[in-house]
């Protein structure tokens, strides 16, 4: 028995550890359909569209049949005294008798049944919860493209920061080795102490870039994580680079890719807006009309000098009652007026909202065309000035080690292509970026 209890312990530590150190693997497609699942925003998003569904069976049934019930128990401690005429009982005429009616302690239970037959405010309600269903889905589809953008900008910057470190740490070796045979020259007095200090400026500047490389490249991926939903701290991985997944964004035919405005879930959502006012109009414009209600109910009432109304022999009293309330609105000095003309002037806000919002997007996408190809263009220009930065710096470097360029020239030739790989890295990130946010715009994914 201790053996097999020690044997459940190992296992079950094994698979804690296991869980643990379980590594997250994800290409960018993989990590924006694992973020659909589990990002916070999107969970939530989820539970709004079940949440709109329960408010509309909500709405249904306050038209539907409503049973309450009611259980009332009195013990007047202090019973009311009524005073009869004394003649009555054939006493003096003139005077009273005090009388107290009933018994001190009564119990009541009653039961009732309303049905709504007409109400103009219910009828409005119910149509307002097919347009409240589709806000809701309309969200959750935008809540979506919004992940989607998170998730590509976040996993552009973990590759971003990644091909940093890895840059930085192949230019702070390079400088390495130049500084050392420099400074060997200089100590055998083949060199001068400015070239020495001019590698040094350089050196120092690279090693304060990679050490902010690496710490973005662990913030980076902590932000890629929390748009997944992941935990902060989980170890995950990338299984693209940044240049193969660059390529595989160009794409210019989609800036001619056809455009459905109505596809456009910002669209939808403005004319969600408009179906909301035009149910709040039609609901102010209902408050004018009748209401009617029926009712029936049964009870049963008992009347007691002790308490004992659980006694058998205890005697109740049925009573029941049929009814109907109509109710008619017949003035209320223009206040129903007055409110039925807001909401309307409400309406017409949001009809002209709706247009302003299709040329709003027209325009957004226009600029999103733009952006989108101009990116392209300076990726592939940023690409060529890397490899002339890269021509330029391995001839200064021939130049300063025979001796036919200075230190100042190298480093000016060492600062240039730094700055072109950064602008390279950047260009491929906007390639990314831009693609992502035509697409949010078309409503496509690729």
């Amino acid at each position: 028995m201790r053996n097999q209890i020690t044997i459940f312990i190992a296992i079950l530590y094994l698979s804690i550890g296991y869980a643990q150190e379980q590594t997250y693997s994800f290409t960018l497609e993989e990590a924006v359909q694992f973020a659909l699942e589990n990002n916070y925003a999107a969970i939530n998003a989820e539970r709004d569209i079940i949440d709109a569904q329960k408010q509309k069976w909500e709405t249904i049934a306050g038209g539907l049949p409503q049973i309450n019930g009611a259980i009332s128990y009195q013990n007047q401690l202090k019973q009311p005294v009524s005073l009869l005429p004394a003649e009555l009982a054939g006493g003096e005429p003139g005077t009273f008798i005090p009388v107290v009616f009933s018994q001190p302690q009564s119990a009541t239970a009653t039961a009732t049944l309303t049905q709504q037959i007409f109400d103009g405010s219910y009828i409005v309600g119910v149509q307002a919860t097919k347009a409240f269903l589709s806000y809701s889905a309309n969200n959750k589809e935008k809540t979506a493209l919004d992940v989607r953008k998170q998730v590509v900008e976040a996993y552009g910057n973990v590759l971003l920061a990644e091909e940093s470190v890895d840059i930085l740490e192949k230019n702070k070796s390079t400088l390495e080795k130049n500084l050392y045979e420099t400074s060997k020259l200089y100590e055998n007095g083949l060199g001068d102490e400015e070239s020495v200090d001019q590698l040094q400026i350089t050196l120092s500047s690279i090693e304060n870039q990679l050490q902010n490389a690496l710490r973005l490249k662990d913030i980076t991926l902590q932000m890629l994580n929390l748009s997944m939903g992941l935990d902060l701290e989980a170890p995950t991985k990338l299984k693209e680079n940044l240049e193969d997944l660059t390529v595989s964004k160009i794409d210019l035919g989609l800036v001619g890719t056809d455009f459905n405005i109505t596809e456009n879930v910002d669209y939808k959502l403005a004319e969600n807006l408009n179906q909301q006012r035009y149910y709040e109009y039609k609901l102010a414009r209902s408050r004018a009309l009748p209401t009617l209600n029926a009712f029936v109910n049964y009870g049963s009432s008992a009347y007691s000098d002790n308490f004992d109304f659980l006694s058998s022999d205890q005697q109740w009293f049925d009573s029941s009652i049929l009814g109907f309330d109509l109710n008619i609105p017949i003035f209320s000095s223009l206040k129903r007026s007055a409110s039925t003309q807001r909401a309307k002037i409400a309406l017409e806000k949001a009809k002209t909202q709706l247009t302003e919002a299709e040329q709003q997007i027209r325009l957004q996408l226009e600029n999103a065309k733009n952006n989108y190809t101009l990116a392209i263009s300076n990726y592939e220009t940023a690409k060529q000035n890397l490899l002339l930065s890269e021509r330029i710096e391995n001839k200064n470097q021939i130049k300063y080690k025979e001796g036919l360029a200075t230190s100042f020239e190298l480093r000016q030739a060492q600062t240039q292509l730094y700055t072109t790989q950064q602008e390279f890295l950047q260009s491929m990130v906007e390639v990314i970026n831009k693609k992502t946010e035509l697409e949010t715009i078309l409503n496509t994914k690729s």
